[in-house]
């Protein structure tokens, strides 16, 4: 009910009984409406005027222990001035802001409950794959085939070792992804040529390419010196993460391209490769621990599935962004910026 039509009634029902009684006594109708008339208007300017204290004094203290919790004092505090001039207005404002914080606080907390059910599950397949064949090896290997079958029994260990790899590497990118979100890695920030170590870097994986039948092309037009600040270590890791993966997921027969466009204070890297591409449904998850767009295809590959992840911290801890696009059939494009050196 409006507060104003609350006095109106309040005040009327006061009048109505002051002027009957009054004309009890008088029995007189002119001094029963003239008093009707002076005792509403004297009630009601001084029940508006009471009532509207009373209840602003009211709101305003819960206003204040709404600001103090929001602010995250103790209650028992008392904010020094009033932060609005209507007391109402600014309590049912503030109560509807703090519940829409905590609505999108709770749909926070069950995404990352959903992401860590996820986690959980996806590291624990990923650690038990390698496991379980490692043990079936040995177990072979226990029953005699060492006697009984030399050349087998090698292959068997051949498998295993590998396993033994791949959780090695499961490991040591889980323990690089909890140093960056920790913090406890500090960058080596210097000046370094890009160019130069997009070339290591290829040099570095050219064996792995041929392997695969893919071709790694530098898209440069020159081999001039592009200066630019950054952990080399730390950026050659995502230039082989990036490179790697488009190896994996290529074509045979295909290409890899780096390629570098100047931008205004940065510079921007691309690898884009020609090969299965990416749905776009899954184009927002690639950056995930352990998402795979293709999991039996993944399986084949190998890795921990952490690759693309690492790239993503280790570029969020520069200051830098990284992006993907991608068409399925067509091939997939990651990019990531650098900033320029200024003492070029």
């Amino acid at each position: 009910m409006n507060f104003r039509l609350l006095v109106f009634y309040i005040s009327l029902v006061i009048s109505l009984t002051v002027a009957l009684v009054s004309m009890y006594y008088e029995r007189s109708w002119n001094h029963f409406f003239i008093l009707l008339a002076v005792s509403f208007v004297v009630s009601f300017i001084i029940l508006n005027n009471v009532l509207h204290q009373y209840i602003n004094n009211r709101i305003s203290n819960i206003y204040k222990l709404i600001r103090s919790l929001k602010l995250g004092k103790d209650m028992k505090e008392v904010l020094a001035e009033h932060a609005s001039d209507d007391p109402i207005k600014g309590a049912e404002q503030e109560v509807r802001d703090w519940a829409k914080q905590k609505s999108t606080e709770i749909d926070q907390l069950k995404a990352q409950e959903k992401f860590r059910r996820e986690f959980l599950s996806n590291i624990s397949h990923e650690f038990k794959t390698p496991l379980f064949a490692i043990q079936g090896y040995i177990e072979t290997l226990q029953d005699g085939m060492i006697a009984d079958d030399p050349d087998m029994a090698l292959v068997f260990l051949d498998k295993a070792a590998k396993n033994i790899d791949r959780l090695t590497y499961l490991i040591n990118d889980l323990d690089e992804i909890s140093k960056l979100e920790s913090g406890k890695i500090s960058l080596n920030i210097q000046k370094f040529d890009i160019v130069e170590l997009i070339h290591e870097t290829i040099d570095h994986l050219i064996d792995k390419a041929n392997r695969h039948n893919i071709k790694i092309v530098f898209n440069t037009k020159s081999n001039q010196a592009i200066q630019v600040k950054g952990d080399r270590l730390k950026i050659q890791q995502v230039l082989i993460n990036l490179i790697d993966n488009s190896l994996k997921y290529g074509k045979n027969g295909g290409k890899t391209t780096v390629s570098i466009f100047p931008l205004l204070d940065q510079i921007l890297i691309e690898v884009t490769d020609n090969g299965y591409g990416i749905e776009e449904k899954n184009l927002p998850r690639v950056f995930e621990r352990f998402f795979r767009t293709d999991k039996s295809r993944s399986r084949d590959i190998g890795g921990s599935g952490l690759g693309l992840s690492i790239v993503k911290h280790i570029l969020e801890a520069h200051q830098q962004t990284v992006n993907v696009r991608s068409t399925e059939g067509i091939g997939t494009t990651f990019g990531f910026t650098l900033s320029k050196s200024k003492n070029i």
